[in-house]
């Protein structure tokens, strides 16, 4: 491992972030209004952990949010709780030193309110990986949009209460095991629709992953730069579902 490489690991060691308030449409709720959020901008590092489907126990709110299948949902990132640790933080909203894939699930539940986070059927709706010809993560696109990212509802999806869950992978320590990083919150929400599609094509959080993945053990530097190589690079877990 070459000394700049380790320098810049080093440095940004702490460099963490919280996925805490929700867009609908473009209109921001209330920090934390709607969510389950840790209080602590700290990673999941084992793939097996309960702790991996809404991330570390922290805050979780009374409220459900209304939303419609079609809505485009935007999830924002802070470095610490509120935003910026300090003036003219660099890690804000995470250090851009943290490249990785970003992806957005949903599972349904009959309480988004009060259901547990595990035992659920997950089902991906959006990922924003790693672009060959740009060398840019979804991370580099989150940071670029002050800290958002997007996901737009399915418009076929059925009505009634789900869980969404946003999940940021840090790779830059991931060469070797329990290197990679995983952020996560869920959000509480009451979808209406027109439609009645329930995914069937599912997986369970924990146990989508393993440690060993090759999209989660994995070395992105080459030549002290954190692009992959420029070789494709695909999310762990399913690929978005897609409306029949």
């Amino acid at each position: 491992m070459k000394f700049t490489i380790i320098a810049t690991l080093v440095a940004s060691a702490h460099a963490h972030s919280i996925f805490q308030k929700l867009s609908i449409n473009g209109a921001e709720q209330a920090q934390l209004v709607g969510l389950r959020a840790p209080k602590e901008p700290n990673p999941v590092y084992n793939v097996n952990d309960a702790q991996l489907a809404c991330g570390i126990r922290g805050t979780q709110s009374d409220k459900i949010l209304s939303v419609k299948a079609g809505d485009k949902i935007g999830a924002w990132w802070g470095h610490v709780m509120g935003g910026a640790q300090r003036p003219n933080d660099p890690d804000h909203p995470i250090a851009a030193s943290h490249k990785g894939p970003i992806s957005t699930y949903m599972a349904r539940v009959d309480n988004a309110a009060t259901a547990s986070p595990t035992g659920l059927k997950w089902f991906k709706i959006h990922e924003d990986a790693f672009n060959t010809a740009t060398g840019k993560w979804g991370v580099d696109n989150m940071i670029a949009n002050k800290g958002w990212a997007y996901a737009n509802i399915p418009t076929c999806l059925a009505p009634g209460q789900y869980l969404l869950r946003q999940e940021l992978i840090a790779l830059h320590s991931a060469y070797s095991s329990m290197g990679a990083q995983f952020y996560q919150s869920c959000a509480q929400l009451n979808v209406s629709s027109a439609r009645t599609f329930v995914p069937s094509q599912t997986v369970s959080i924990p146990s989508a992953y393993q440690q060993n993945d090759p999209s989660i053990l994995i070395q992105i530097w080459v030549n002290s730069v954190p692009d992959n190589g420029r070789k494709p690079y695909q999310a762990p877990g399913p690929r978005p579902m897609a409306c029949p």
